[in-house]
């Protein structure tokens, strides 16, 4: 009797035993459902924004140096100076340029003095054309008179033509004289052109951001030696999502939130939408101009845009938390019948009180899931409860 006792309470207790470690199997554990927290459809207000980071960066910005290899002579500026439009900046070694500019001017006052002395040459040389003209033609009616001998005559008409070949010359070396003041003159100006580009004046009113030679550094051609940006063009260049950005136009407000100051937020406005997309990231390029530039900004500095939309009224929205991705669709988590089913949605406009809004794939009062305990997959046991929202 006794020994049946027992058995009846061995396989009782073997009975509970099993049941309760199928409760907690598929209660807390592998075969659990999944943890879900919903959320609704809804129709609301909506005033969507568009969000991006980028860098404080410079519209206007000028990269100041040679266009001629050399050496750095002096600089008169530094990093952060304030400079006027014409102001000089630098100036590089000239070396011989300013021996070889007074050589030049030296060879144009030869070949004027040149030119004077061939200018006297053809004034000489015409007027004996007109006597040997004058005395052939008084020869040629002295002979048709019988008067002078034709040999006479021969040797007046000989003699003009000598003075008129005379006076080709003298035209000729003239028209080459001139010509070499020309070239003296034309290689005068070239120096000082050159010059002048060995000093370095500021293009417009701008800030000093970068001094990158010293006096005595050897730069080449094209190498910036300073930098200046014009303070009023300072921008965010960010980039917002490809998906987010199509109703981005230029003149919509925005806000601007740089790091270095996270609690304060800089009205702007869109002044530029770039056409060349990133292809890789997906993202679209926008800068975005402040209102009123703050008294410092840093380049490069690192900055946070929101940019407002025009709102819309009674549109269809979800949490933004509910929005997932299946493979190449992006859609929403849904429970159905006890099962985790994935539903292809229409995004539209989205704002920073963390809503989206739908346009297709829901109807008001759909019920979604927000968040899960663990990453859901199409047919997976779901149960509504309170999860850790991550």
């Amino acid at each position: 009797m006794k020994s049946r006792t027992k058995a009846i309470v061995l396989i009782a207790s073997t009975i509970l035993f099993v049941a309760a470690f199928f409760w907690l199997l598929t209660t807390h554990g592998p075969l659990a459902p999944v943890g879900v927290h919903l959320g609704s459809v809804v129709r609301a207000d909506l005033s969507p924004s568009v969000f991006g980071i980028g860098t404080v960066e410079a519209r206007l910005s000028y990269a100041v140096g040679p266009i001629a290899p050399g050496r750095v002579l002096r600089v008169l500026v530094d990093q952060g100076d304030e400079v006027k439009a014409g102001q000089l900046l630098a100036e590089m070694d000239p070396v011989d340029m300013d021996h070889r500019l007074q050589a030049a001017k030296s060879t144009g006052a030869r070949a004027r003095q040149a030119f004077q002395v061939a200018d006297a040459q053809v004034a000489e040389a015409a007027s004996r054309v007109r006597l040997a003209v004058t005395n052939r033609d008084r020869d040629r009616g002295l002979f048709e008179r019988h008067v002078l001998s034709k040999q006479a005559l021969d040797n007046s008409t000989s003699e003009s033509e000598r003075a008129e070949a005379a006076l080709a010359a003298a035209h000729a070396n003239a028209k080459a004289v001139r010509q070499d003041i020309g070239r003296a003159d034309a290689e005068s100006q070239g120096l000082a052109s050159l010059r002048k580009s060995l000093r370095f004046v500021s293009p417009v009113d701008g800030v000093i951001v970068s001094r990158e030679a010293e006096p005595g550094t050897t730069v080449v051609a094209g190498q910036a030696v300073l930098r200046i940006v014009v303070p009023e063009s300072l921008w965010v260049r960010a980039r917002v999502d490809q998906s987010r950005a199509q109703g981005v136009q230029v003149g919509q407000p925005a806000s601007i939130v740089l790091r270095s100051a996270p609690e304060t937020q800089l009205p702007a406005r869109v002044a530029r939408i770039e056409l060349q997309s990133d292809p890789v990231t997906e993202e679209r390029v926008v800068n975005v101009s402040f209102d009123t530039p703050p008294a410092h900004l840093y380049l490069g500095e690192l900055a946070e845009v929101t940019i407002q939309l025009p709102g819309e009224t009674g549109v269809l929205v979800v949490p933004s938390a509910a929005i997932a991705r299946a493979g190449s669709q992006i859609g929403v988590w849904q429970l159905v019948d006890g099962q985790a089913r994935f539903t292809p949605v229409t995004l539209g406009n989205q704002n920073q009180a963390a809503v989206t809004q739908i346009l297709a794939g829901l109807s008001e009062g759909d019920r979604v899931i927000v968040y899960s305990s663990e990453q859901l997959k199409p047919g997976a046991r779901v149960r509504e409860r309170d999860v850790e929202q991550r």
